[in-house]
């Protein structure tokens, strides 16, 4: 069952947790709000709803996902043993395709016609224009203009998929300004139009949602990894942006006090100037910003501040409220990643296990490489891939100096 667990992490129902969460929304955004936490009250109590969910998640999304042994990573790092949660085994190549999935069942339900989204990395852009297709809804994508040039292919399959993908020119050209764009879309569309939503982030009831759709995570890993091993894990490990992918995986074990779970945010070029990261947890303060309270890096103004990360999907320099509120309450820990570290994650993934994860995904591999030789071989680390790698092979090309590569790329530029 999807809708009835329950944690004493949950906050107070109104999308509080602790002092973070919470709704600050422009007034005409206010009755959308309320329509889309009654639907989906509604929607929590209706069988069909959650059977029909279930089913899409099966046979259109293909979960459950597998849960991968990594032997020769295991091997190579001498200490606890690895499984990897590989999200990229979804249609779309990312973990996005499950909330996306559930909210436009919720935009059926409320007779809307269109929906818009945010993206950064294009994968939660590539799932909204994939469920408007499967659902018959027009749909709006807004993408910074600096995630669209390093995010090219998910832009073209955005197209192929009949979405208008629309570049935002204003602010950092990034993230945290698509989602910007596309609020005032919506304040201007409201009555017609469903915002998609990619993250749990944003004004209540939108953390809640898509934590619960995305926690089939945690709940395909639980079953999965008490069959290989008849037990649960020791750690837990996903890389943060907003949030979704971890607190996917993190939510079904917060009621196991033994599992232990580390979020790895994006160290950039280093944590020691703003601009250089996306780490929320070295160098953020609470504040409040597009639609809810949590941390978030800033300026001396209070502005949201520039960020950088080799991940278009993790420099957005908001996280999550419930993520925020583990932190506080000590239920989850967060480290970081610099670019670097993530590379050569990549890397060392792709030659041992196979594997080409997403460079996001790459920050929680990171992670695992630190903390798995420091642990003894009883231990068990789950790691989960949010995404597949396809997306990221200009930053990748780029970042590791590929001649070949650019020797091909200016030859196709001769073509046309």
């Amino acid at each position: 069952m999807i809708f009835d667990f329950h944690t004493k992490y949950d906050g107070d129902g109104k999308g509080h947790f602790g002092e973070y969460g919470g709704r600050f929304a422009p007034e005409m955004l206010i009755p959308a709000l309320e329509e889309l936490e009654a639907a989906y009250k509604n929607a929590k109590k209706d069988k069909k709803f959650e059977q029909e969910f279930l089913e899409l998640l099966h046979s259109f999304a293909g979960r459950p996902t597998p849960l991968t042994f990594a032997k020769n990573l295991t091997k190579k790092l001498n200490g606890a043993k690895i499984y990897f949660k590989n999200e990229g085994l979804n249609i779309t190549g990312a973990h996005k395709i499950t909330h996306c999935l559930g909210q436009a069942l919720l935009a059926k339900k409320m007779d809307k016609k269109r929906i818009i989204a945010e993206t950064g990395a294009g994968q939660h852009g590539v799932a909204a224009a994939t469920v408007a297709a499967k659902f018959g809804f027009s749909c709006t994508v807004y993408m910074g203009e600096v995630d669209v040039a390093r995010q090219r292919p998910n832009v073209f399959w955005m197209q192929q998929l009949g979405a208008e993908v629309i570049p935002v020119k204003f602010g950092s050209r990034t993230l945290k300004d698509a989602v910007n764009a596309a609020l005032k879309d919506w304040i201007t569309n409201v009555e017609s139009t469903h915002y998609l939503l990619g993250s749990t982030v944003g004004p209540h009831p939108f953390p809640t949602i898509n934590r619960d759709f995305q926690s089939v995570v945690g709940m395909e890993v639980k079953e999965q990894i008490k069959k290989s091993e008849g037990r649960l894990p020791d750690y837990l490990i996903a890389c943060v942006g907003g949030g979704s992918n971890a607190i996917g995986l993190f939510y079904r074990f917060l009621n196991d006090g033994k599992v232990k779970m580390i979020g790895v945010e994006a160290g950039g070029r280093g944590v020691e100037k703003i601009g250089d990261h996306a780490t929320r947890f070295y160098g953020g303060e609470t504040g409040v910003v597009e639609g809810y309270k949590s941390v978030f890096l800033q300026d001396e103004y209070g502005n949201l501040a520039l960020t950088h990360s080799v991940s278009a999907g993790l420099d957005y320099p908001g996280i999550g409220p419930q993520l925020a509120y583990l932190k506080e309450q000590g239920r989850a820990d967060f480290t970081y990643a610099t670019d670097k570290e993530v590379l050569d994650a990549f890397k060392l993934l792709a030659k041992t296990e196979g594997i080409i994860c997403a460079l996001e995904s790459a920050h929680a591999v990171a992670g695992a490489i630190k903390l798995v030789p420091t642990l003894s071989k009883d231990k068990i680390v789950v790691v989960n891939l949010s995404g597949r790698g396809d997306k990221d092979i200009f930053i990748v090309a780029e970042a590791l100096k590929d001649k070949e590569w650019r020797d091909f790329i200016r030859s196709k530029v001769y073509e046309y």
